[in-house]
């Protein structure tokens, strides 16, 4: 006799449940999609699901932090020891907004959805945020306070026309104007950052 398939983990539920949950949600729309949805596309019975995740709002904010994980990781991992860390930036956003299911940020989309709505969301996305403001200013360097903040405005601008306009377009002409900003100082204080000498 054939032998009995192993119970599925918690985790292994999770995973499923978290995958599906991240497809229909970026796609279509947190509130576009219900838990009953999500239950069909994953497999896992509702029961489950809701021991799992006892409300939406808790599947929501585990997309998002698993989202964050994986994403901030291989923008991190695109520009570490990058001569040309501003450049890499730029690069990194083009391939992503030429991805085919590429439908702009998820964390601006679920704040432009949910507003100042679930704290446990809100939360998620404010965190999302301060991490890539952080490893933008640990490009710009000491004393580039303003680049960064720059930079970062370009990023999130970027990342709305490309939702609209998708390709890699919107990153090619931020990169020219971040470079611009890092040849002119970049509203920082000082000038001492190898990004300066890099675009130069």
């Amino acid at each position: 006799m054939p032998a009995t398939p192993a119970p599925m983990t918690d985790e292994e539920a999770r995973t499923r449940l978290l995958d599906a949950a991240e497809a229909l949600f970026y796609a279509e729309g947190i509130q576009a999609v219900g838990m009953d949805r999500i239950r069909a596309e994953s497999g896992i019975p509702l029961k489950r699901l809701y021991r799992l995740y006892p409300a939406k709002e808790s599947l929501v904010t585990a997309y998002l932090e698993r989202r964050d994980r994986r994403w901030m990781a291989s923008l991190s991992a695109a520009v570490a020891g990058q001569a040309d860390p501003v450049g890499a930036v730029f690069e990194w956003l083009a391939g992503w907004f030429s991805e085919p299911d590429f439908r702009g940020c998820a964390f601006l989309n679920a704040y432009g959805e949910l507003g100042a709505g679930p704290a446990g969301v809100l939360d998620v996305v404010r965190r999302h945020k301060a991490e890539l403001r952080a490893l933008l200013a640990g490009i710009a360097g000491p004393g580039r306070e303003g680049l960064a903040e720059h930079l970062l405005l370009l990023v999130e601008g970027a990342t709305v026309v490309a939702a609209l306009e998708p390709g890699p377009g919107a990153a090619v002409r931020a990169r020219e104007a971040a470079y611009v900003l890092v040849r002119d100082g970049g509203g920082g204080t000082g000038r001492g950052s190898g990004i300066h000498a890099a675009a130069e």
